[in-house]
């Protein structure tokens, strides 16, 4: 694998170093895992362990390389001062469930995030490593968007008829179902294939690798998509929110091409509002 490259900067670097070194210990567990799934106890309690490691240690060499740096992490939430201008948006394992069923489709994703003077933030910079692949995606604000050594660039696809898409799809108890449903039954006939493979991450660095054409998911939490978005922006591509607002804020995400980002938003603008006639029908 090549390196990333020597314009990554300080800050990145101590990134790249840091998810390696978690990337290492989470392929040992993963090979553990693999193991797990044929004993009767399974592997759920040994995979929530696994991640928790691999949070704290990403805490802890984050935290000495940037001590100023506050935190906001999947499982530990915030840490640092509230008054922050930096901050680190960790995931320590995106695609737990692939982890936990030995599939090898999961990654660590860190963002780093900036507060403007308006008291809003964005995040400026981020990394999503796949250990299993062996893959390091990175981007940077004004700098660009790389998998490992080489420049990103999100699909040239300009027809719905040949594009494909990702999604996550709302599991179980999880809300905005009915959301997915009337989108997917909107955008099926538009399009060549839809894909959920199960990491928000990695969905997005796909999408700025030019692998899918788009990507949308509703009700997502900012360390799934932090390092994403600015990856995505990077490669050329867009992310809103369906209505075409801040996805940051809400966590409702739709990526894309410069061609295709709008038609998707549209449909999924529909799905939602669908969606809401739906529940008022059921109220009224």
């Amino acid at each position: 694998m090549a390196s990333p490259s020597a314009r990554l900067s300080p800050a990145l670097n101590v990134v790249v170093s840091a998810v390696q070194k978690a990337g290492r210990r989470l392929l040992r567990d993963f090979a553990e895992v693999e193991q797990l799934q044929v004993s009767s106890k399974g592997p759920g309690d040994f995979v929530s362990q696994a991640d928790l490691r691999a949070e704290e240690q990403l805490r802890q060499d984050l935290g000495r390389a940037r001590p100023n740096f506050a935190f906001l992490m999947e499982e530990s939430g915030t840490h640092g001062a509230e008054d922050w201008e930096w901050r680190w948006v960790v995931d320590p394992l995106d695609g737990t469930s692939n982890f936990l069923h030995g599939i090898p489709h999961w990654a660590i994703s860190v963002g780093i995030e900036k507060r403007l003077e308006n008291g809003r933030s964005e995040v400026v910079a981020g990394v999503i490593y796949n250990p299993a692949a062996n893959e390091i995606f990175w981007a940077e604000k004004g700098v660009g968007a790389f998998l490992n050594d080489r420049r990103l660039r999100v699909s040239g696809r300009k027809d719905m008829r040949e594009a494909l898409f990702a999604t996550g799809i709302p599991f179980a108890a999880a809300p905005r179902r009915a959301e997915f449903s009337h989108t997917l039954a909107r955008l099926m006939p538009q399009v060549a294939g839809i894909r959920r493979f199960g990491a928000a991450a990695l969905d997005l660095a796909w999408v700025a690798a030019g692998r899918y054409d788009g990507y949308w998911e509703l009700n997502l939490k900012k360390w799934d998509m932090a390092a994403g978005l600015v990856m995505v922006r990077e490669a050329g591509g867009f992310v809103t929110d369906p209505q075409g607002g801040d996805p940051y804020a809400e966590g409702n995400v739709v990526a894309g091409n410069q061609a295709l980002q709008g038609k998707l938003r549209e449909v999924v603008a529909e799905g939602v509002a669908a969606a809401e006639a739906g529940r008022n029908r059921q109220t009224s």
